[in-house]
């Protein structure tokens, strides 16, 4: 039997209130739990990746009202519940921090995004992470990650050595730059012979459209489920032993040189 995974790709709009978009995601938790033992939501859901100023307006600690509520979420469902990114008040700094919760409601990982989107100035709200987070799940040794690490193949190579066998990442990917969320995350995925499983959102905030095209991807680079542009869940069965016996028939890593540069 496979690991069954739900991935909630949120219309996180910003015409919809904090509070309310919070009740209806809970809620909505709720209903997909059922038939569910990994959930994955969206980085940043509960004010919009776009909207620094909400995040910076719903900073809060690792042990605040959104986080608790998340792991009670998990407790009471008994599931694995990555609960995307917040915003994260450590003493002066802020961080866009991702939280995994395990079926006990403890908080099994977290994760503060290494790689601040600095294209849209998150580097002046956010404080970079330091440190790459790896964690044991249902999944195998799991590799977390948040949106725009998508772009730096040597975060999931690293993990990947450290014996990664899967990578999660919540996202706020806009529709003028989806194409690249769809050729970066096979990418990944190929390349270290791991599962991805990647939440994106959809909706509007301020002049930025949000993209969709939620995935969760195989080993080989297979899509199992991809999302379109609308609120939608997806769902898979993800064999973990798939993963396993790739990497044992076509061990490419091994080959791996580690080669200086020269210029000529």
């Amino acid at each position: 039997m496979g690991v069954k995974v739900k991935v909630l790709q949120i219309d996180c709009s910003t015409s919809e209130s904090v509070p309310k978009r919070v009740e209806r995601v809970l809620g909505l938790i709720d209903q997909q739990a059922p038939d569910c033992e990994f959930m994955l939501l969206p980085e940043l859901w509960n004010v919009g990746a776009f909207d620094l100023e909400a995040s910076r307006e719903h900073a809060q600690p690792i042990d605040g009202a959104l986080p608790t509520a998340l792991a009670r979420k998990a407790r009471e469902r008994g599931i694995w519940l990555h609960g995307g990114s917040f915003c994260e008040k450590d003493g002066a700094d802020l961080h866009n921090t991702s939280v995994l919760f395990n079926p006990q409601g403890e908080l099994a990982a977290y994760y503060r995004k290494v790689h601040v989107f600095t294209y849209a100035r998150e580097q002046d709200t956010m404080t970079p992470g330091k440190n790459y987070v790896m964690v044991e799940t249902p999944l195998g040794l799991t590799g977390l990650a948040t949106c725009y690490d998508a772009r730096f193949p040597e975060m999931f190579r690293a993990m990947r050595l450290a014996g990664a066998q899967a990578f999660v990442i919540p996202s706020g990917w806009p529709i003028p730059r989806i194409s690249q969320w769809d050729a970066l995350l096979p990418a990944r995925a190929v390349e270290n012979q791991a599962w991805v499983i990647a939440c994106n959102q959809i909706g509007t905030q301020g002049r930025h459209q949000l993209g969709g095209s939620s995935v969760i991807i195989d080993p080989l680079g297979n899509v199992l489920a991809q999302g379109g542009e609308t609120e939608t869940v997806l769902g898979a069965e993800i064999d973990i032993q798939k993963g396993k016996d790739w990497r044992a028939e076509f061990p490419a890593i091994d080959d791996l040189v580690d080669s200086p540069v020269i210029t000529v």
